[in-house]
């Protein structure tokens, strides 16, 4: 992998001059990007900042040492994380870092109308091209924008500046004419809308590095990013949601609780502001665009295909690849998971003191404040129990210092320590029981890790956490598995309470349940398994597949050409058949296949 010092040049603090910093790490130093098997497209995370998403994206790469990688990593600006958190492996060939700011695009800011080249008639007709276009999309079809992208904004193609035209009197009054007001005055139209081209900008303004593959891992900008570097290199475009970023957004933006569910039609019904419904029109929209550009589209329970279709998935394959974990990795820790439960028996449930475990990171999503309240009920029963709670602290500071703050005011200092960020699998052998009272998830992999260390749970119904814990799962024997532990509505801290006093106070459920974890987790979510199905889906999109020609294109035969490319065409579309849970082996439909 390619390792970098030298330097990049960025403004200086006082504005006067740039000063140097290290490029990031794997940024290649003399800007130079091979061709690659698989473009991982990602927003603000591997190889930078740890998280669930890095961890299997971490886990891709190592799991498929024949293919070569190249990470296309999406951030806001150059003060962003740059330190290699991962150690990338070998067949990462390079990072190529994009940033979001308008201050990392002069060009973009200093654009006029006039750059159009284009007479009074010429930006009139264009305008209404642009309105017509986004009227299409809304409706379903998104080859006019596609079409737009191509002409105005994708860097190997673009005739002319697109983003130009919103300061021009054409588009303005066009756009006053056309489309709903929302109740903003056309100067807050127009910063509204600079805003959402200006980032669009950013992720078409450049021609990527070539690859066979974009495998982009959110809707938003990588996939919007990742369907236009198919394009533009005649390649195919696999996406993945880890969870619905565009759900997430948009509860984000609003304020709403994580779990609430968001469909494509709310940004029509929603009582809310014209801005706040701009926006939500901006990532439904976004995410309408990409989802018909993928040849197939991987999701990591059946559920989230549901919500997804809600959104606007309605074409190309889709797949049910989960998480995985190395089983074997966590055998001497299930052993004294084992061993434990023996002195346990033996000592007698009622003298112990359960040790129970949070991890996750400390931000308002992950319901850390739901939990100190489940401790306080559970002291006020007499439960001896002791809480670790691990996980980064600093992503939100004020909500943790929230948390610290309450567990002082109920006088909880003595039941629940904060560790901060720890290495979780050193450890795994101190807890009983693992709680996670989240608002939000896809398929946490700390869940898996938990389950394969034998650890039962207690955790709210989000993302994959249900048929993760509770879901019908047989072993190759023939077995249905019972539960690994027990799953409640989120921002319930009574019932969190009632459940943990449940498993703690049963001794028989205890062992029943650790013992289930252990099987779920080796059953179901076996990494070599999840890594070969993405394996097969790179191969689907072209890994491997000898290039027709490599001869030079021009840019818009480049572009051109790929509207109609044989993967467009269904070449390397791959079958319509999910990946099906482990647990259904016995049927027929084997996992992960």
């Amino acid at each position: 992998m390619v390792s970098s010092i030298s330097s990049i040049t960025e403004r200086a603090a006082d504005g006067v001059g740039p000063v140097l910093a290290p490029l990031p790490d794997g940024v290649p130093a003399d800007g130079h990007y091979e061709d690659v098997d698989v473009a991982i497209v990602m927003e603000s995370t591997y190889p930078y900042l740890k998280g669930g998403v890095s961890a299997v994206v971490h886990d891709i790469i190592t799991g498929n040492p024949d293919l070569t990688f190249g990470i296309i990593h999406i951030t806001w600006d150059h003060d962003c994380p740059r330190t290699d958190l991962y150690g990338m492996p070998g067949n990462v060939r390079w990072v190529k870092v994009v940033y979001l700011s308008m201050a990392d695009h002069p060009e973009f800011t200093s654009s006029r109308p006039a750059d159009l080249h284009m007479n009074h008639r010429e930006r009139l007709v264009l305008a209404h091209r642009l309105i017509d276009a986004l009227q299409a999309l809304a409706a379903g079809d998104g080859k006019r924008v596609w079409d737009l992208i191509a002409e105005g904004m994708a860097a190997s193609t673009r005739r002319y500046p697109l983003w130009a035209l919103l300061g021009s009197a054409e588009f303005m009054e066009t756009y006053r004419d056309r489309m709903p007001t929302l109740g903003m005055s056309l100067s807050e139209l127009f910063w509204c809308l600079r805003e959402f081209f200006s980032q669009a900008y950013a992720v078409l303004g450049e021609t990527m590095p070539r690859a066979r593959v974009y495998h982009a891992h959110t809707t938003g900008y990588a996939s919007l990013l990742a369907a236009n570097a198919a394009r533009e290199n005649r390649a195919s475009f696999l996406l993945t949601e880890h969870n619905l970023y565009v759900r997430d957004t948009i509860n984000t933006l609003l304020g709403r609780r994580m779990d609430k569910p968001v469909t494509s039609q709310d940004y029509r019904t929603f009582d809310v502001g014209g801005r706040d419904r701009m926006w939500m029109a901006w990532w439904i929209e976004m995410g309408r665009l990409c989802y018909p550009e993928a040849y197939a589209t991987t999701y990591l329970y059946p559920d989230a295909v549901k919500e997804a279709r809600n959104l606007g998935l309605d074409s190309g394959a889709v797949h049910i690849i989960p998480n995985g974990i190395v089983i074997d990795e966590f055998d001497e820790a299930y052993a004294r998971r084992q061993a434990a439960i023996a002195s346990l028996r033996a000592a007698g449930a009622d003298s112990h003191r359960w040790r129970l475990v949070y991890i996750a990171r400390v931000v308002p999503i992950k319901g850390l404040l739901d939990l100190i309240e489940s401790m306080r009920i559970l002291r006020e029963r007499g439960l001896r129990f002791h809480l670790d709670v691990c996980g980064p602290t600093e992503h939100a500071p004020e909500y943790y210092e929230r948390c610290v703050a309450r567990i002082a005011e109920l006088g909880l200092e003595d039941v629940i320590t904060v560790r901060g960020t720890i290495n979780v699998r050193e450890h795994l052998s101190d807890w009983d029981l693992f709680l996670l009272p989240s608002y939000n998830e896809g398929l946490p992999m700390v869940s898996l890790e938990t389950m394969g260390a034998g650890i039962p749970t207690v955790s709210t119904d989000v993302g994959a956490l249900r048929p993760v814990v509770l879901g019908a799962i047989t072993t190759q024997e023939g077995t249905v598995l019972d539960p690994g532990g027990f799953v409640i509505s989120p921002g319930d801290p009574v019932l969190m309470a009632d459940r943990i006093q449940q498993v703690t106070g049963d001794m028989d459920l205890f062992e029943q349940m650790s013992n289930s974890a252990r099987a779920r987790a080796e059953t179901a979510f076996n990494l070599l398994k999840v890594n070969a199905a993405y394996h097969e889906l790179y191969q689907k999109g072209g890994v491997g597949v000898r290039r027709r020609t490599d001869r030079v294109r021009t840019t818009g035969e480049r572009y051109g050409r790929v509207a109609q490319s044989p993967s467009r065409q269904g070449r390397h579309r791959a079958p319509r058949r999910p990946l099906r849970w482990a647990g259904r082996a016995r049927k027929g439909r084997a996992a992960n296949k």
